[in-house]
């Protein structure tokens, strides 16, 4: 429950327990010695239209939006940021002079991972593969593109979806099936799994990366497990690889300056502490 006399945002999803978004939150408000808190909020999907409807009257000023609840919460908003309407997607929550505005920002945060885990990736722009078509792709997409990579090859097994992507996002976004996937790889400079693939619980993802660029990156937005099976045949391979972690705790930044007024850094010590909760000792680098 929120306390009503500090300013107090949350996540919302059902299920929400597993959301480890209010250690990074409060680990902030602490930094940075603010008066709030962040809080998981279960909302099941049929409340979820009357919990949109009525945000930006309280208690809470802000949320990041989870599974299920994004395209209700698209809906209800009064307006979006930029990303936001390009993507056809919110994720994060705000209430401006009475009104509920929606932001995306999974799109920079998957760009502010890259940045701070590999630096120069922008300088060898070229060809890009996304594996999947859906939500987390658009916002994928949309940073690429931002970025100057092309074309962008989106590989999914229903070419219908990727198809749609490409009416999106213009002809940078070439669609692909499965089966075209070792045609694509020795030219891509970028590949990217926003799949569940490899996630904990759900079948790995195998790739034969032999044939692909000694100078490719990979990265996964799956961080459970840190080090998905993708990562791992990359890292086997020789190639640099990226975690999905970082882009968790990128998106939640924009959110925490909504919210409460100041911009937060990613660090070290804050991975850390996610790490911790994972039952994770990572070794210094």
């Amino acid at each position: 429950m929120s306390d009503p006399t500090i300013p107090t945002a949350c996540v919302v999803g059902w299920p929400i327990r597993h959301s480890r978004s209010p250690i990074i939150h409060r680990h902030w408000l602490a930094r940075h010695g603010l008066a709030g808190d962040y809080v998981q909020h279960a909302v099941p999907p049929e409340e979820a239209e009357a919990f949109f409807a009525n945000f930006a009257r309280g208690p809470f000023v802000g949320a990041n939006v989870t599974v299920p609840h994004k395209e209700v919460a698209f809906a209800a908003v009064d307006r979006t940021d930029a990303v936001a309407s390009a993507l056809g997607a919110v994720n994060t929550l705000f209430v401006e002079n009475g009104q509920l505005v929606g932001a995306n920002t999974d799109a920079p945060g998957f760009i502010a991972n890259l940045d701070q885990s590999s630096p120069d990736f922008s300088a060898r722009s070229g060809p890009a593969i996304v594996l999947g078509a859906g939500g987390a792709s658009r916002a994928v997409i949309w940073a690429l593109k931002q970025r100057g990579f092309a074309p962008i090859h989106v590989v999914n097994r229903t070419l219908a979806r990727a198809e749609a992507l490409a009416e999106r996002f213009g002809s940078v976004v070439r669609p692909a099936g499965w089966d075209q996937l070792p045609a694509l790889l020795p030219e891509a400079a970028l590949l990217v799994n926003t799949t569940s693939l490899g996630m904990q619980g759900e079948p790995p993802l195998v790739i034969d990366l032999e044939r692909a660029r000694d100078d490719l990156l990979v990265t996964d937005i799956v961080y459970v497990p840190l080090e998905t099976p993708l990562l791992a045949l990359a890292r086997a391979r020789g190639l640099q690889t990226v975690d999905g972690l970082g882009m968790l705790l990128h998106q939640a930044a924009p959110g925490f300056e909504y919210w409460f007024g100041v911009r937060p850094e990613v660090t070290p010590e804050l991975r850390r502490l996610v790490l911790a909760d994972m039952g994770i000792v990572e070794a210094a680098p």
